[in-house]
């Protein structure tokens, strides 16, 4: 027997082979369009129920949660996966880091739900409208989180909320900057304007491998956003470090952040230049190239080829 307000979706056969492998969500040509958000019950040919999710817009039509029947109290289920990731991130983080993600969507079984930690400050993003409906209790959830004083969520999804900006979500105030660790490397955000989140957490790993490799070298970090990559070499011991971004904020921010490190930016250089114009004066030792996405679509990809190789045609026959 259904609960109330449930909906039901019968698959094709197809689309049973596919979610009972572990396809975590259903395509739209396999499902008539619903308001997201709603609770799906997705059953095969005899009315057995294969598994269950949520409703979206757009290409996916549903976002898997589990499989088998609806339970009877998806939203605490669903509150203990996020409480199970936080309290699993605490364990896995190197020591002396404060900024980390959290819950990584579809990893942690939120597909589409995405938290990110700076210090005390949780930066809530949502990729699938799905959970607009259930903020309420995903906020109530987040705030009891043992480390969060203020959550915020920042907007800039075309797919769900099409806006800049955020909205305060719990916590008396949000500052305009704050200052985290990365395995004692100090960092500057802001949450308000920041890429992504406010930093690219995914690449905490690469950093300290650029630490570990930038002894005496002279290097050049394109794209560096506000120079993580740049601290992360002048600490390894980098002769010189070239930091190149588009943004004047960005370089700014860049140099506050090897002052916060006790770094003099004056023994580096800081250019604000378009990475795919900008030439080096003499070999390199040290390459870093982290270019935003160029390919968001089948259309374009040719487009991203030819830029891809002008980077490699200005760049790559100069590396040492």
């Amino acid at each position: 027997m259904l609960m109330k307000n449930i909906v039901q979706i019968h698959l094709t056969r197809s689309a049973v082979d596919s979610i009972r492998k572990g396809h975590p969500w259903l395509y739209r040509e396999h499902a008539v369009k619903h308001p997201p958000g709603l609770l799906v019950s997705l059953v095969d040919g005899k009315g057995r129920a294969c598994a269950w999710g949520l409703s979206d817009k757009g290409r996916i039509a549903v976002r898997v949660l589990g499989v088998g029947p609806v339970p009877q109290d998806w939203q605490s289920m669903m509150a203990e996966r996020i409480r199970r990731a936080d309290q699993v991130r605490v364990r896995l983080v190197p020591a002396k880091t404060d900024a980390y993600r959290v819950l990584n969507g579809p990893g942690d079984g939120t597909p589409g739900l995405v938290l990110d930690r700076y210090g005390e400050l949780g930066v809530l993003r949502l990729y699938s409208a799905c959970w607009e409906p259930h903020l309420e209790w995903i906020v109530a959830t987040l705030k009891d989180l043992p480390w969060v004083g203020t959550l915020y969520r920042r907007y800039g999804v075309k797919s769900v909320d099409g806006r800049d900006g955020g909205d305060l979500l719990h916590g008396q105030s949000l500052p305009e900057q704050v200052v985290v660790e990365e395995e004692g490397v100090k960092m500057l955000v802001r949450p308000k304007v920041g890429q992504k989140t406010g930093l690219f957490l995914d690449q905490r790993t690469h950093r300290g491998l650029v630490r570990q490799i930038a002894s005496g070298r002279l290097v050049a970090n394109l794209f560096a956003y506000t120079g993580g990559f740049s601290v992360a070499a002048a600490l390894g011991g980098a002769s010189r470090v070239h930091t190149v971004d588009i943004a004047p904020a960005a370089i700014e921010d860049a140099q506050e952040n090897f002052r916060l490190n006790g770094l003099d930016p004056s023994h580096h250089s800081f250019e604000t230049a378009d990475a795919f114009e900008w030439e080096c004066q003499g070999l390199l030792d040290l390459m870093i190239l982290d270019p935003p996405s160029l390919a968001r679509n089948e259309e374009a990809s040719r487009n991203a080829l030819l830029a891809y190789r002008k980077l490699h045609r200005n760049h790559g026959v100069k590396i040492a």
